[in-house]
């Protein structure tokens, strides 16, 4: 009877299991070739090259696996913990730019005529070695139509008739005005600005306001098409119901949006975005979420992939359930 071999070592350990996820290769190729995907890098694909699209950082998988560590015992992870080490080391390190995903026009019209000034704003308030970047602001902007309610309900602080708020870094507006069509439905507003709340501090009246939105030039503001990636599968645990995965496929895991107006640095590599690494571009457009260059882009047509929200929606979703 033989004996083993001390120097060899036996390690057993649980298979990863992610919640809203398939990992069946089987699966992920049904998911490929019957089209339900772009191919084994979509963003939305569990699969290494799908994650590194989408915009995950290997910092942030280190992390992940960090935190769950190793166990002999097969469990169900959320896949929120994941999302939540994204967050939080692109948080971190990811510089800041401002976004109008759903633009509507604003035209201040006591602000002079002309090419406009500039500002500088933070590129990312958690690391101040970051440094600034200055925007350009006119006469004409963009703000994301949901920072704008003709009728607001109580705490809303953002924009409405008759009131004001701060676009961030630049200057305090109210509006006065809303411009609709033929159909009632609102395409510009017209605002005042406050010349003595430059850079977006307090006036001497010693008024306040409780609102801050993010904007863009119309005149310097760049198109681009936005990729918003949600779960691929609409339940916890796909297939545990019907036993076929498919019948748990989300239908909306996917919405694009072709006119989203962006700042006009996101066309060009500055020198104070960080080196990743990978050669991958990545952002915090204020107030939306963390988004990467896809590979799609070209000169004329940028797109951006979201990685994940700035907070975990998934969760008030299902407290609200």
């Amino acid at each position: 009877m033989g004996h083993a071999d001390p120097s060899s070592q036996q390690i057993e350990f649980a298979r990863l299991a992610l919640t809203y996820t398939v990992m069946s290769k089987r699966f992920l190729l049904k998911l490929v070739t019957e089209n339900r995907v772009s191919g084994w890098d979509d963003p939305r694909m569990p699969t290494l090259c799908g994650i590194r699209r989408r915009g995950y950082t290997a910092e942030s998988l280190r992390a992940f696996c960090e935190d769950i560590g190793v166990t002999r015992a097969n469990s169900l992870i959320d896949v929120g913990r994941l999302e939540n080490a994204c967050r939080d080391h692109l948080n971190k390190v990811a510089p800041r730019r401002m976004a109008v995903l759903n633009p509507l026009k604003v035209v201040i019209e006591n602000y002079p005529e002309g090419p406009g000034e500039e500002f500088e704003a933070m590129n990312n308030p958690e690391n101040p070695a970051a440094g600034g970047r200055m925007v350009k602001f006119t006469r004409e902007i963009y703000i994301d139509r949901d920072d704008f309610m003709e009728v607001p309900p109580k705490k809303f602080f953002r924009l409405a008739p008759g009131a004001e708020v701060r676009l961030r870094a630049a200057y305090w507006v109210k509006c006065t005005n809303i411009i609709k069509d033929t159909s009632g439905n609102i395409t510009e507003l017209r605002c005042t600005y406050d010349p003595q709340t430059r850079g977006g501090s307090n006036p001497p009246d010693g008024r306040k306001v409780k609102g801050t939105i993010h904007w863009v030039s119309a005149t310097h503001g760049v198109r681009a098409e936005i990729r918003s990636f949600d779960r691929l599968f609409h339940v916890e645990q796909p297939g545990e119901k019907t036993g076929d995965y498919l019948d748990d496929v989300n239908p909306n895991s996917l919405a694009i949006i072709k006119n989203a107006i962006v700042e006009p640095s996101l066309a060009s590599r500055g020198t104070d975005e960080p080196d990743f690494g990978d050669g991958l571009r990545r952002f915090q457009f204020e107030r939306i979420g963390y988004f990467c260059l896809d590979r799609d882009s070209t000169k004329d047509h940028l797109v951006f992939n979201r990685i994940v929200t700035l907070k975990d929606t998934w969760t008030k979703i299902a407290d609200r359930a």
